[in-house]
């Protein structure tokens, strides 16, 4: 594919997104196609340097906020017809509750996503208080009443601190996740609204 070929098939591809990043995102990749032509690679070179068209697609959508996209979609929307005022009007009894049933679900299960790992990191400082109280707690029992006691409470220690390193990667493996599912969640959201055109 040469970079023509290639810049009209981004241009069909996101051709619902706003004009001025449409333009912005055209230039863009022109000039990265360019300057590796420059850097003596062929456009077909250049292009596959790129990476795979979906991608470069989710990524400029990804950069696009939300609302910018809304305002375009409805600005574009035409006006509906009078049969489908009516049935909208006589069905709101219908399909608004079910409407806020449906995306009461998705925030909840959504904010209990959440709340989940919010847990998960509640519980890593506990494991980790109770790691740093159990190490100064078993050395100052050592020392003033019994030192056995005082050196099994500092072993349970250090297996709390050895756990909490594992929790730790859990506990971050977890949000991670969940920062991609959200961010998932809001590339699906503007594709609902830009379409994805394919191939």
């Amino acid at each position: 594919m040469n970079k023509q070929k290639f810049i009209e098939e981004l241009s069909n591809r996101i051709s619902s997104l706003p004009e001025e990043d449409i333009k912005r995102s055209l230039e863009y990749y022109g000039e990265m196609i360019d300057d590796c032509v420059e850097d003596g690679l062929s456009e077909e070179q250049s292009i596959e340097r790129l990476g795979n068209m979906d991608d470069i697609v989710s990524q400029i959508v990804s950069e696009v906020p939300l609302t910018k996209i809304v305002k375009k979609r409805v600005k574009e929307t035409k006006r509906p017809s009078n049969m489908t005022i009516v049935l909208l009007i006589l069905g709101f009894p219908l399909w608004f509750p079910l409407l806020v049933a449906a995306f009461s679900i998705l925030l909840s299960v959504y904010a209990s996503l959440w709340s989940g790992i919010i847990s998960l990191w509640a519980g890593f400082g506990a494991i980790v208080g109770t790691a740093l109280g159990g190490t100064v707690g078993g050395i100052a029992l050592a020392f003033i009443e019994s030192a056995p006691v005082g050196l099994s409470l500092f072993g349970a220690s250090l297996v709390c601190a050895g756990l909490s390193i594992l929790f730790f990667f859990a506990c971050r493996a977890a949000t991670v996740g969940m920062c991609i599912l959200t961010k998932k969640i809001v590339l699906g959201i503007k594709y609902c609204f830009v379409g994805k055109e394919k191939k």
